[in-house]
């Protein structure tokens, strides 16, 4: 008898088979990206939107389906799965309206007729969704409920698997990913917000960056001239490999463990190291324009930007949660940091650019308590009560960032101190000219406990798989394209390819590479307008 724990998180997938006996986690399986084109949930939304929501699940289950076969065991014996993602995720992998997430305006819901939308929490028999894709003869799929509709399953994660919800001094808590979900405590009351970051924070956008995986540069530390560099091994826990000179790639000391990338966590560690050693003297300058951490991984001056990007409304976002809820920012008691970034991040580095207020006294680290959520459901559908009575509590105070002037001022701030180096005097000053409080000393000494070594604290017996290369391809036929591979050339993640077959001509999108309709640019390419990216197949290879 077997559970299945599933987050589906923005950047990536993770499951985890669970015996349900034992309760014992067997097996870990994560996708290094999102099966939807995009990099971010709105670029998901914006995708399902404009070519069907049928497309958007069919590609998701198709990806859960192949997760599901690599944890290896009879689909007969699986007897539950318990699901954890933001609203836009969740109703993608129910099929069910995500029109009212799309569209803010009451007056537009109405148009469509899709007012008053409930996503309380479900138990219902998994052949409804996987009917004709994989055989769940025995199985019930558990959904636990939504609060707004930016603020779902994976926020109330964060809030019940850290001690926030407890918590009875001022507190703030962050889920650090693409979409950055947070909330802030006071007193009885919480307010629910959410910023988006964008994919560099969890190392998507970068170069060379990649998720929280084996081989990832999670870390580095200045020892002496040089800088030690903190790699996740096979079991996602952080070790000391390498000691380099950051600016030759000359290694000093070496290691046997094979790098392939970084993790947002380890571009926030290597811009707050290179600030701190005056590698950086103004932001986002680097010398040469790089630096080196490994051989073939390097950071240049435009990841400094789209970090600085990331970073920037996060730390716009806390901003501005505080201000309207009237808060002063030296107010803020804890600050609990959940995610990937939560687990790897160094706190006192995140500190100082401003992703964790440096105003906290307190800071507590947690890893992936979606997956905690999800996996707790899974020994317990009963459990079940208990969230959906936290949820009726929240529904109450739900900041939008998109139409804060508050936040958009602050936003202002961010960029300019990020893109364009402004002193964190000026900084300030144009704070004081919006009206609004400048940034405080940093906190002396806050009181940091770390309750995780790793992302996922626990992979199983039988250890962590990647599933790389979903081969899910979208197809669209182009009947006047002339293969002239303008597409191809522009595409920035190669994820296009033009090609004849049977006498036709068709363009063909790997679904975990393109960045879908935020991107759109092998369409403004195309000299003869083959391509259109709305009427779609879905392939699998």
């Amino acid at each position: 008898m077997y559970g299945i724990a599933l987050d589906l998180g923005t950047s990536g997938f993770r499951a985890q088979l669970i015996d349900l006996d034992t309760k014992d986690v067997l097996k870990t399986a994560i996708t290094m990206r999102h099966p939807l084109p995009g990099g971010n949930v709105m670029d998901h939304l914006d995708f399902s939107i404009q070519v069907g929501p049928d497309i958007s699940h069919e590609i998701m289950m198709d990806t859960v389906k192949k997760i599901i076969e690599r944890l290896d065991v009879d689909p007969a014996d699986i007897r539950r799965i318990a699901i954890c993602g933001n609203p836009i995720q969740l109703s993608i992998f129910q099929n069910i309206e995500i029109r009212d997430l799309a569209y803010a305006g009451k007056n537009k819901q109405k148009k469509l007729g899709v007012e008053n939308v409930v996503r309380d929490a479900r138990v219902f028999d998994a052949s409804e969704i996987f009917d004709g894709v994989i055989p769940l003869p025995n199985c019930e799929i558990i959904v636990p409920p939504a609060i707004k509709h930016e603020i779902g399953a994976d926020a109330l994660a964060m809030m019940i698997k850290t001690d926030f919800y407890e918590q009875e001094k001022p507190s703030l808590v962050t889920d650090y990913g693409t979409n950055a979900e947070m909330a802030l405590k006071v007193g009885e009351k919480i307010i629910t917000g959410s910023a988006a970051a964008g994919p560099a924070i969890e190392g998507q956008g970068i170069s060379c960056g990649m998720l929280a995986s084996p081989g990832a540069i999670s870390d580095v530390n200045p020892e002496g001239d040089y800088w030690r560099i903190t790699i996740l091994d096979e079991d996602m826990s952080p070790r000391k490999a390498h000691l380099i000179d950051p600016a030759t790639g000359d290694i000093k000391e070496a290691s046997d463990l094979i790098v392939k990338g970084i993790t947002g966590t380890g571009v926030i560690a290597t811009i707050s190291v290179a600030l701190d050693t005056g590698l950086i003297e103004k932001l986002p300058n680097l010398p040469n324009g790089k630096i080196i951490l490994a051989d073939g991984v390097e950071i240049y001056d435009r990841d400094i930007e789209e970090a600085g990007k990331a970073i920037g409304a996060i730390r716009a976002a806390h901003l501005t949660l505080l201000v309207e809820a009237g808060l002063a920012y030296e107010d803020l008691d804890y600050m609990y940091m959940s995610g990937a970034t939560g687990a790897y991040i160094d706190a006192d580095k995140a500190r100082i650019l401003g992703s964790c207020p440096n105003f906290s006294k307190s800071i507590v680290q947690f890893g992936n308590t979606s997956i905690s959520l999800a996996r707790e459901l899974v020994f317990d559908v009963g459990r079940l009560e208990d969230v959906k009575e936290v949820a009726n509590k929240i529904k109450a105070d739900h900041l939008m960032m998109a139409e804060s002037q508050t936040f958009s001022n602050f936003y202002v701030c961010e960029l300019s101190y990020w893109t364009q180096g402004m002193p964190i005097e000026t900084y300030n000053q144009m704070l004081e000219m919006y009206g609004l409080p400048t940034l405080p000393e940093p906190y002396k000494d806050p009181v940091i406990e770390k309750r995780v070594i790793k992302d996922i604290d626990e992979v199983g017996k039988e250890g962590l798989e990647v599933v790389r290369n979903l081969g899910i391809v979208i197809e669209e036929e182009a009947p006047d394209c002339i293969l002239c591979r303008k597409c191809e050339e522009e595409c920035p993640e190669d994820a296009i390819i033009a090609l004849e077959e049977g006498g036709k001509k068709y363009v063909h999108y790997d679904s975990e590479k393109c960045l879908g309709t935020s991107c759109h640019r092998c369409v403004a390419i195309c000299p003869v307008d083959a391509i259109h990216y709305i009427d779609i197949d879905i392939k699998t290879i």
